[in-house]
């Protein structure tokens, strides 16, 4: 062991006796305490600090002046933190002192010894209380076995606040590995499985993990007709399911908003008058509530129930026109499009309000499944992705589609909403991962503009595209080593 190496690795980054200690804990964690106990002999290395022990013992005996005074040798502590952990000493002081009737030396504990810890005045008349009240109610003496166990929980306590390499954070060991595979995992731009990931192998993914070939192609001659919903006066221009999938709301063009039974093709509520123009809608989670924004900056947005109750409304003169709006799958967020350039994020809890401008016009507007992200497609050719939070400076910008005329919509999806999705005025299907700005795939198969996709929520490798040309197209993984599937109907 003489001449054994300091440093591990290829690299010689790994530092053998960190290593070590790292490991040792572990095995304590694990329960492996035989195991832990034979390594620390066979390699000469302990996992607690030289430090750390002698602070153990200390506390654990009583000898309160000597562990003051080993904490105030300790080097490299910053000032708050060896401030804190004094503090927690001082309150197991004033306990055991006057659990022992000793308020004299109590009271020079606190006159004494906390002002040098520049503690804040509420701290020092906070623990003054509690001494003050602990004497009032008469506590009585603790047996030893309770200031015993006070004594192990100031241990962990130190343990918790003291730095490395004093302490070891807890389950340092873990904490490696899961950053090592989180890593791996965000590295991955095809990562699409909630799989666990090997730790005996390093992880990646390949293209069969996303949709990149037709699966199917429906048009006209292939689908199976169920309802045909007439009322609409002009052309229907938006649809939006309600998450349970039982109900339809659809918008005609400059037109009333209306609701429709999926199983039975029945109308059940129009919204609105004539006069009402809806832009767009959408279902509250819970499939009970919706909300629609106008064209009309004067009806501006409103938010009913599914019998036609008016719920909420915000509308007046200085509202804009609204161009589309969506409501995060929590049902905390209302997120709309006013006057082709503005994004307006409302907690509807809150009322707080975020606004964020655009250099270009935006066309469309989509949520991420888990609520924390939204995208835009602008008219410039450009995806932003944005916090809902408000957090980020800037959005991340996506590229590589065509979109100049039409009105083009994205989505998020895959695991944890990884992926980007977006049709394309030059017929084709593009896929991002969010990690990257430019397309890890471009699909083909449509001959007309793509004007929209969809990615199945419940299945990750699943897409949809609709086209101008009149079909649409079900997206699945590569099966190149397989027999293609004919083109059918469902």
């Amino acid at each position: 062991m003489e001449n054994s190496p300091t440093t591990l690795g290829s690299k010689g980054l790994i530092n053998k006796h960190e290593f070590l200690r790292v490991i040792i804990q572990c095995l304590y964690s694990l329960g492996y305490k035989k195991s832990a106990s034979c390594l620390e002999i066979e390699s000469g290395v302990r996992y607690k600090s030289i430090e750390f022990d002698l602070l153990e013992s200390q506390i654990l005996s009583g000898d309160w002046d000597d562990c003051i005074d080993t904490l105030n040798k300790i080097k490299d502590v910053k000032d708050d933190t060896r401030s804190s952990v004094l503090f927690l000493v001082f309150k197991q002081c004033f306990l055991e002192y006057l659990n022992r009737g000793d308020d004299s030396l109590a009271l020079s504990v606190l006159q004494k010894r906390v002002p040098t810890l520049h503690m804040s005045n509420e701290t020092v008349h906070k623990l003054a209380y509690n001494i003050l009240a602990l004497k009032e109610m008469e506590l009585g003496k603790l047996d030893e076995d309770v200031i015993s166990e006070l004594r192990k929980r100031l241990v962990m306590e130190l343990g918790k606040q003291l730095p490395p390499p004093i302490v070891l954070p807890e389950r340092r060991l873990e904490h490696l590995v899961e950053t090592s595979v989180t890593a791996q995992i965000d590295s991955c731009i095809y990562h699409n499985s909630q799989d666990a990931v090997l730790l005996y192998e390093d992880h990646c993914c390949g293209r069969d993990q996303i949709p990149t070939e037709t699966v199917q192609v429906m048009d006209n001659d292939k689908l199976t007709m169920k309802h045909v919903l007439r009322s609409h006066q002009n052309p229907v221009s938006f649809v939006a399911w309600s998450p349970d999938d039982t109900k339809l709301l659809t918008c005609g063009n400059l037109e009333v908003l209306k609701l429709w039974d999926v199983e039975t093709g029945t109308c059940k509520h129009t919204f609105g008058d004539h006069g009402f123009t809806v832009s767009s809608c959408a279902w509250f989670p819970d499939s009970k509530r919706i909300v629609c924004g106008s064209s009309d900056p004067e009806k501006g947005i409103c938010m009913w129930d599914c019998d036609g109750n008016e719920m909420k409304a915000w509308r007046g003169m200085r509202m804009p026109k609204v161009l589309d709006l969506a409501v995060t799958s929590d049902g905390e967020n209302l997120i709309s499009i006013f006057s082709d350039k503005e994004i307006r994020i409302l907690n509807l809890r809150t009322n707080a309000e975020q606004v964020i401008f655009e250099e270009h016009s935006i066309t469309s507007l989509s949520v991420s499944f888990d609520s924390k992200f939204f995208i835009v497609n602008l008219n410039s050719q450009e995806i932003h992705l944005r916090d809902v939070a408000g957090k980020w400076a800037k959005p991340l910008k996506y590229t590589g589609h065509k979109q100049n005329k039409y009105v083009i919509r994205s989505c998020f999806g895959g695991i944890n909403s990884m992926f980007i999705a977006s049709g394309s005025e030059n017929t084709q299907v593009y896929i991002w991962n969010r990690q990257s700005s430019t397309p890890i795939e471009v699909l083909s198969g449509h001959s007309m503009t793509v004007n929209s996709v969809s990615w199945n929520p419940k299945r990750p490798l699943m897409l949809a595209s609709a086209s101008d040309d009149h079909t649409i197209r079900i997206w699945g993984p590569s099966q190149s080593n397989k027999i293609q599937p004919a083109e059918t109907s469902t």
